[in-house]
């Protein structure tokens, strides 16, 4: 009934770009905190970055200046503008949802807690 696709990833040189996008789709009626997380090859997930549903940002030191988290939630989308790659930015990129209101079937009104998209690589040349 709800879903978060990423989108943007891809294969990218050291110093370049990419936006991932995380669309959000369903009945849906409001999105909390949306969040991007990493998970490098045999590393733990980590917050990469976060917005809240007020538009306050926050970031993990690595990516701090190079990183830009955004939100539009006309489209419930958010978005992650990565500038400045390096290989270490190599990884899974995930976005998540603290908490989602829905609609379901029955016209009900639901909440998705904790919610992931499946992922997209990002993989960064040197």
């Amino acid at each position: 009934q709800v879903q978060l696709v990423e989108s943007g990833g891809g294969l990218v040189q050291a110093g370049g770009s990419l936006r991932l996008s995380c669309a959000a789709s369903g009945s849906i009626l409001s999105i909390n905190t949306m969040a991007w997380y990493r998970q490098g090859l045999g590393k733990q997930r980590e917050l990469v970055a976060a917005i809240t549903s007020g538009g306050s940002t926050n970031y993990a030191d690595s990516v701090k200046g190079r990183f830009t988290i955004s939100r539009d939630d006309a489209k419930k989308t958010a978005y992650l503008q990565m500038d400045s790659l390096k290989p270490e930015d190599t990884a899974v990129y995930y976005c998540n949802a603290d908490w989602i209101l829905f609609r379901d079937q029955d016209m009900g009104t639901k909440k998705a807690v904790d919610y992931w998209g499946q992922g997209t690589q990002v993989t960064v040349s040197s």
